[in-house]
């Protein structure tokens, strides 16, 4: 705990086998009191893994639900668990565990109910052998989302997520997609309700059994990226009414 504030680390996990133990072996129990991992149908031994590390909170989907409906898991587990900060983290060691306690004291001592983990700022991303183009795509679609949203970060497309559980409690994420893009949704409604997001610099990681989608699911995922931002910009001007609000 930090402040009296329970402490909820989040794992939506997919073949996560090789990397699960050394990400796990490096969140800083001091302060954490739980960790949930949510597996989503893999087809490596994720689940074997986590129950020999001693994770105490594992759910499997029977069915495979997809990066966004890992997450609603996870989230739904985290409130039930009266997780009073919730952090999500991937657990293919793309991001590093050591930065929960600089995110988790942001929260807990009232600075801003959202801290990210971003990529971008400093030279994180280049540096961590994140391929040109991810980073052309990211950097474009960035100033895209930040002009149709009218806000200013430096990435919206981070793994690594701390939330106050007013804030999940606020926003209606069971609304959003079951596919990547619901990363971008819970932004955009954090934002509508009035809420600031902060951002550390995080260094990264890209190797072989890190999580990554091909070429084709990123184009799909930036149509849809777009997508989001106008429907925020359209109801912030009073033009639509979307459900996600």
């Amino acid at each position: 705990m930090i402040q009296g504030q329970k402490i909820v680390v989040v794992l939506p996990a997919y073949n996560a086998m090789q990397t699960l133990e050394k990400t796990y072996n490096e969140i800083p129990f001091d302060i954490v009191d739980d960790v949930i991992l949510v597996d989503d149908r893999s087809t490596d031994k994720t689940v074997e893994v986590a129950q020999n590390i001693g994770i105490k909170h594992i759910i499997s989907h029977e069915k495979n639900q997809g990066y966004g409906g890992n997450q609603k898991s996870c989230y739904r587990k985290a409130l039930e668990l009266k997780a009073d900060i919730i952090v999500m983290l991937h657990p293919d060691y793309q991001y590093t565990p050591l930065l929960i306690a600089s995110m988790c004291h942001l929260i807990a001592n009232d600075v801003y109910p959202v801290v990210f983990g971003s990529r971008i700022l400093g030279k994180g991303a280049l540096l961590g052998g994140m391929p040109t183009y991810k980073y052309i795509f990211n950097r474009c679609l960035t100033l895209a989302q930040n002009i149709l949203i009218n806000q200013k970060l430096s990435e919206y497309h981070t793994g690594y997520r701390a939330y106050k559980r007013e804030v999940l409690e606020s926003i209606k994420f069971e609304e959003n997609s079951n596919d990547f893009v619901f990363d971008n949704e819970i932004v955009s409604q954090i934002f509508m309700k009035g809420y600031q997001i902060a951002e550390i610099t995080c260094p990264t990681k890209y190797f072989e059994e890190a999580s990554s989608i091909n070429f084709s699911r990123s184009l799909t995922y930036g149509m849809g990226v777009l997508r989001v931002s106008f429907v925020h910009f359209l109801h912030r001007i009073g033009f639509v009414k979307s459900k996600l609000y």
